[in-house]
């Protein structure tokens, strides 16, 4: 297991910086260079936190947070909901990666959210907006439901059994936040 010395507060404070100079960044400010990549390759991935987010083509968590290759260990999936893929892949992180800092990233004007609360969708896209049905219950506002959807899925990563037992013995947190797609600000805790 790699150790990762990096505490749950000191990773979300990296993450709201991060997200500043992203909001006020012209160019991109990370190091993704051939000499990074060869770093990487040779000591290894040591992110700092897990960002799970939606698809979407325009939440992109590496640029969010201006983050570079091997800092975020990120989950994508359609209204970033969960599955017992996804939460393998966060019990992995935590237990052997060592991050403690777990981020469930929604966004406003999800596509996925919408289709739950405004269509009624068929084939393998049903799995999703049924989930996120589950999540937002009879909400109709956009917003409110996005911020439902989120605490939805931090819930279910919270009762997992491996997650809660990081929590207790090393600090591990889970936060909800949400992406804002008008101004590239995210607004954690909602």
């Amino acid at each position: 297991m790699i150790k990762n010395d990096i505490s749950a507060q000191e990773a979300l404070e990296r993450l709201k910086a991060g997200n500043q100079a992203y909001m006020s960044a012209e160019k991109s400010l990370v190091d993704i260079t051939h000499a990074r990549r060869e770093e990487t390759l040779k000591n290894g991935q040591q992110p700092f936190a897990v960002i799970v987010s939606c698809s979407d083509s325009r939440v992109i968590p590496e640029s969010i947070f201006s983050a570079g290759i091997g800092d975020l260990f990120v989950i994508r999936v359609a209204g970033n909901v969960m599955d017992d893929h996804q939460l393998g892949s966060i019990e992995y992180a935590a237990e052997h990666l060592g991050i403690k800092l777990i981020v469930v990233l929604g966004h406003n004007h999800c596509g996925a959210v919408d289709a739950a609360i405004n269509h009624d969708p068929e084939g393998y896209v049903k799995f999703i907006t049924d989930e996120i049905c589950k999540a937002i219950g009879d909400e109709k506002d956009e917003y409110k439901a996005c911020c439902l959807n989120v605490h939805h899925s931090v819930d279910i990563i919270e009762s997992s059994f491996e997650i809660h037992k990081e929590e207790e013995e090393h600090g591990l947190r889970v936060v909800p936040a949400l992406y804002h797609l008008e101004d590239g600000r995210v607004e954690f805790g909602i």
